[in-house]
């Protein structure tokens, strides 16, 4: 296979630049709609009347609902387009958001987070790969990496600002908001449903696609291939003992840090001064993205010192994580616990490129569909599993105690990263 041209901006056709900028401002709009909400719906379902067990329920109902539609909603953009089909997800996010402010019930929640793995699952791999199709047209031959990542940097960008705005406008509103009879935290979710409608009406009007027929039977028959999909994808992780290892690692892995991704900042607001607590988790909810990209970034470093051992490299990321899981449970002060929590969010971005190395080198071209639905299934049970586990211990107990005590299965998946590191030197 001839290597790709060096990729080049200002040497693209102009179609292709301007592609590419569409696709950013795209993806920068998609996210900071995401990531206003992001900060504080931990704590604005509290202020709801939610203890931590419901909105551990809440967040499952979530992760169950992408699991059920990801894999039948897999192939719909393919069949009747990538455009309709993330302009779904656009109107599912609404419709969650709106029944997220209309109501304070269990229940209303619930289905309103339904909408939100709804939409997820419709997003998967839509925009993503309308961008790459229409890149390799206008740009035959040249290597399509650096565009992935200047769209990959706006989607950074709009997840951190959006975070950081949807912190700062319930401090700087949220007075409005509740002598009008809502919560403080309706701001952030008003700017997002706003911010919403503005991304459907630039997706409608910037992305242009060919319109393809639609096919009624298409959603069908992604329900009917389901289990198929479920069967191939176990049969072969059951016949290659690596991935067998890697994905009760990695399920391992979600259990223990989804819980901490999830309810961080009720941790933190007690630590913090009423007047400026949104604002503060909003900015360091940014950081956390941003931290996670360093270390990231940083992985193949972490990788060499370890000569390119991928499980040992992992096992010795899942124990750091497991250390400072620990240490930041028990942090009574802001500076201690943002400390520990940045360096928390740089070593869990490490994780992420040795993982997808293994699973890669496991599989042929025409299994790693398979395979990826397979690792996406069992990273989301593993994730609403274990909040159902912790949110009861946290409201039982304490959330340091359920931090802690979820640190136990990264310890497990530092086993199992050891049994696969002796397999793979043999």
């Amino acid at each position: 296979m001839p290597a790709d041209i060096e990729f080049s901006f200002h040497q693209l056709s102009s179609s292709a630049r301007r592609h590419i900028r569409v696709f950013q401002i795209q993806q920068f709009l998609d996210r900071f709609a995401m990531g206003l909400t992001v900060a504080v719906v931990a704590l604005a379902l509290i202020d709801r009347g939610m203890d931590l067990f419901q909105i551990s329920l809440l967040f499952g109902v979530y992760s169950v609902t992408t699991m059920a539609m990801e894999l039948p909603f897999g192939g719909l953009a393919d069949k009747i387009g990538r455009k309709p089909v993330f302009m779904s997800a656009v109107v599912a996010s609404m419709i969650s958001l709106g029944l997220f402010l209309s109501s304070s019930g269990f229940y209303v929640l619930a289905l309103s987070f339904a909408f939100i793995g709804f939409g997820r699952a419709l997003r998967s791999g839509t925009l993503d790969a309308w961008f790459v199709e229409n890149f390799r047209t206008m740009a035959p031959g040249v290597d399509i990496q650096p565009a992935l990542a200047k769209a990959q940097w706006a989607n950074a960008l709009g997840l951190a600002f959006g975070a950081i705005c949807g912190g700062l406008l319930p401090d700087a509103f949220g007075d409005g908001a509740v002598q009008r009879g809502f919560s403080a935290y309706d701001v952030s979710y008003v700017a997002s449903l706003i911010m919403m409608i503005v991304l459907f009406i630039y997706t409608l009007f910037a992305i242009t696609e060919e319109p393809r027929p639609l096919n009624p039977k298409a959603l069908a028959q992604g329900f009917r291939d389901v289990p198929e999909v479920i069967k191939q994808a176990g049969l072969l992780a059951l016949r290659h003992p690596t991935l067998s290892i890697l994905l009760l690692a990695l399920a391992l892995f979600l259990m223990a840090t989804n819980p901490v991704e999830i309810f961080w900042p009720t941790h933190l607001k007690g630590m913090l001064d009423e007047d400026y607590a949104s604002t503060a988790i909003g900015v360091l909810t940014a950081t956390y993205f941003f931290s996670t990209a360093f270390g990231a970034a940083l992985s193949p470093h972490i990788n060499q010192i370890f000569k390119r051992r991928h499980a040992v490299t992992l096992s010795v990321v899942f124990a750091c994580l497991a250390v400072l899981q620990v240490a930041m449970a028990y942090q009574s002060q802001v500076i201690g616990f943002v400390a520990m929590f940045i360096s928390f969010s740089i070593v869990l971005g490490a994780a992420e490129t040795p993982a997808s190395s293994i699973l890669h080198a496991c599989v042929e071209n025409h299994q790693r569909s398979t395979l990826l639905s397979l690792r996406s299934l069992v990273q989301q049970l593993g994730a609403a599993t274990s909040l159902l586990m912790v949110g009861g211990i946290a409201e039982a107990y304490s959330l340091p105690l359920a931090w802690a005590g979820s640190a136990g299965f990264l310890m497990i998946a530092v086993l199992l990263m050891g049994i696969l590191a002796k397999r793979l030197e043999r």
